[in-house]
């Protein structure tokens, strides 16, 4: 499990499909955009990227997704569980705790950024030179230091607006 459910959701985005196996926990990204409001929008579908090399965090993933043949077993509704290429709830404003961590152990008010395959980064790891804007990938701060098993707690603010 990379999400406990210590969590403060103070707004959550449901406009957006994943089509791959995932744990909850990590920053999802625009894998492609819909048209308009893309509220029913098949194209409209978020990843975990390998890379945060051009990616545009959208955030963090609040269901697990699986891919199991639903003729032989049910989701599970207590895990939060949603099939494959369905609708997913993204945490955009709010604090989390999560393991889906990369790099050194944070401090507490550090900057949190989008890391590799969905992970939340120390630093901004996308190297990504062609953003004319010279965004970075900010997803929010650290609110406390790494625990022992693990753990730390994230305030996310999605959108950045730190552009």
């Amino acid at each position: 499990m990379a999400l406990k459910s210590d969590r403060s959701t103070l707004q959550t985005d449901i406009s957006f499909f994943m089509n791959e196996a995932a744990t909850r926990g990590g920053v999802a990204s625009i894998s492609t955009g819909g048209s308009g409001v893309s509220l029913d929008n098949g194209a409209a579908v978020v990843t975990y990227g390998a890379l945060p090399s051009g990616k545009v965090p959208v955030g963090i993933l609040l269901n697990d997704m699986v891919d199991i043949d639903l003729t032989r077993q049910h989701l599970n509704q207590h895990k939060d569980e949603v099939q494959k290429g369905g609708k997913v709830s993204l945490l955009t404003k709010g604090w989390v705790v999560t393991n889906s961590l990369e790099g050194t152990s944070p401090s507490a008010g550090d900057i949190a950024y989008l890391g590799h395959s969905g992970n939340i980064a120390t630093s901004d790891l996308s190297n990504d030179t062609t953003d004319a804007d010279g965004s970075t990938r900010v997803v929010g701060r650290f609110m406390s230091a790494v625990d022992q098993n693990g753990y730390a707690k994230v305030f996310i603010d999605l959108p950045n607006t730190n552009l």
